[in-house]
């Protein structure tokens, strides 16, 4: 299995630079940014799909520095209730799976997005629990008027073009879970996917490789992310928190670099079940943590997913 990083960590930098600060950890994949919430800084998306030769001279960047792309990522709102936003999310979409087709990339990442209440309402509602009644009516709102039947065209044209789509379960997302996940690739087929990150399920007390024997072939990309549990806020106010990812000391958690929210034996687990379902493609870090920087970050990232990878294939049972 491959480690590799999402190169929006480095998008100061212009792409030959970010692609050489990338290959001295070591790396041997890059996830790149198609536009959205993550931004298109090492991704000219109109001029790549526009350009055989830009292809050429952008893949060869990546191929000389014995690197591959693991995914397109676009995270963005296609279901958000104003029309402009969802219209432009879905472009990007659309564009980032054209092109992934093109240059022969597995996955496009995204965010599932998160509809209104209901029909007129401006902002998305994310409902969490069942009662009053009137939520029960949002989430039957929610899925069968508007995200099962936009995903059900955008899984028809990403399995079209031969491409994967790796949906991040996400909080304040429709699909945040491994139950909403499948239900939807139930709904949609099986080009609908699962960017595997087990950041967002650790604060939300899921047992990552429980998730991942559960989804099996549904991961289709994994993003090497930890998350640091703070038992003391978390005894106060329980789990679910929205004050700014900058209050550290005050949340009940927070992004953090691998290993420094659960051990390498985690993460050990975490490798050994994704090697059970038959994953073998990329784990890609995302650098997420507002107590160190980038590069320190991602160098004990490396680190400890360096000691908990398994690079190699496995020797025959000679033991019995």
């Amino acid at each position: 299995m491959r480690i590799g990083v999402f190169s929006v960590l480095f998008q100061d930098l212009p792409f030959e630079q970010a692609l050489d600060k990338i290959a001295s950890f070591g790396l041997t994949a890059v996830e790149i940014g198609t536009g959205g919430y993550p931004g298109s800084h090492h991704c000219p998306l109109d001029e790549l799909l526009e350009s055989s030769s830009a292809r050429q001279r952008y893949q060869d960047e990546i191929s000389k520095r014995n690197m591959l792309i693991s995914a397109f990522s676009c995270h963005y709102e296609p279901l958000h209730p104003d029309d402009e936003l969802a219209r432009e999310s879905d472009d990007i979409f659309r564009k980032s799976i054209r092109l992934a087709r093109l240059m022969e990339v597995p996955v496009v990442n995204v965010l599932s997005g998160i509809p209104a209440g209901a029909p007129g309402d401006t902002m998305p509602n994310w409902v969490t629990c069942p009662w009053p009644s009137h939520n029960l009516e949002i989430l039957d709102y929610q899925w069968h008027d508007i995200a099962i039947p936009y995903w059900q065209g955008s899984a028809a044209f990403a399995a079209d073009h031969g491409v994967s789509i790796g949906v991040e379960m996400h909080p304040g997302m429709i699909i945040y879970n491994v139950e909403t996940l499948l239900r939807m690739r139930s709904e949609v087929g099986p080009s609908l996917g699962c960017n595997f990150d087990p950041s967002h399920l650790f604060w939300n007390g899921v047992d990552p490789v429980a998730a991942i024997r559960a989804l099996g072939e549904a991961i289709v990309h994994v993003h090497g992310k930890d998350s640091y549990l703070d038992k003391y806020n978390i005894a106060i106010n329980g789990c679910n928190d929205h004050k700014p990812y900058e209050r550290i000391p005050d949340r009940a958690w927070t992004f953090r670099s691998i290993g420094y929210g659960h051990g390498v034996k985690t993460w050990k687990d975490i490798v050994s079940s994704l090697h059970l379902i038959g994953y073998d493609h990329v784990i890609s870090i995302e650098h997420e943590d507002g107590l160190m920087s980038a590069d320190e970050g991602l160098q004990k990232a490396v680190a400890t997913l360096q000691e908990a990878n398994i690079a190699e294939k496995p020797v025959e049972v000679f033991w019995a």
